[in-house]
């Protein structure tokens, strides 16, 4: 049931509209512990389609399509790092697991969020350094692009344990989609190890976590609400 006082919108409207992960995200994204937080319409609206959509959800989409016209849905093993790239990306997604730890500890929990939003962008642009349509075109390739598909599920999967504290739905959706069964990898003990997915498959058709939304519908929707 929807909310609202004055120029207050309550958590109820928004989670009924858009989710109740979407809607905690904002919140512990935009509004620090123990201070005074703003909300806007457009705020939202906006972190819910760069973050969450075009960030997140996209990655997940386009990383299960690539492992399923690639290799039949099926995960390649670890293969350890067969360029710069691999070994860059490897130090960088530890380095950003230690920076969320400290920033989780300390409770600056939307700090920690941006330390997770960070290791998203840097595995966005992981996909653009490699480019795995390339490496596929050529059979001498294969082996790079093992590497690169693994190195992606693996990213996604620190991803989805990284996200459980504060969105534990999205969190278990992308674990289904990448085919991570087991629960112990699952598990935050497992957030550095690298050579653990084995014999894994992913969904055969990725599903969108977050779709795009009509950013002027959104905003006016909420507006109405919010003069209620």
């Amino acid at each position: 049931m929807s909310k609202s006082k004055g120029n207050v919108i309550y958590p109820e409207t928004l989670i009924d509209r858009y989710g109740l992960d979407a809607t905690k995200y904002f919140l512990l994204r935009e509004m620090p512990v123990s201070q005074d937080g703003v909300f806007s319409p457009e705020a939202f609206v906006e972190r819910y389609n760069f973050d969450l959509c075009n960030d997140l959800s996209n990655l997940l989409n386009r990383t299960v399509s690539m492992v399923n016209k690639y290799f039949g849905g099926q995960v390649p093993k670890y293969n350890g790092q067969k360029n710069d790239v691999d070994k860059e990306f490897e130090d960088f997604t530890n380095s950003q697991i230690d920076k969320f730890e400290e920033k989780f500890e300390e409770y600056e929990i939307a700090n920690a969020l941006q330390e997770i939003w960070t290791l998203i962008s840097r595995t966005n642009k992981y996909i653009d350094e490699t480019m795995p349509w390339s490496l596929a075109k050529e059979d001498r390739n294969k082996e790079k692009l093992e590497s690169c598909m693994y190195h992606l599920i693996e990213s996604l999967r620190k991803i989805a344990i990284l996200i459980k504290p504060f969105m534990d739905n999205t969190s278990e959706n992308i674990f289904n989609q990448i085919g991570i069964k087991d629960e112990d990898l699952k598990k935050w003990k497992t957030l550095k190890q690298y050579d653990k997915i084995i014999d894994t498959k992913v969904i055969s058709k990725g599903e969108p976590i977050f779709m795009r939304l009509n950013a002027e519908e959104e905003i006016e929707f909420i507006k109405n609400v919010m003069k209620k």
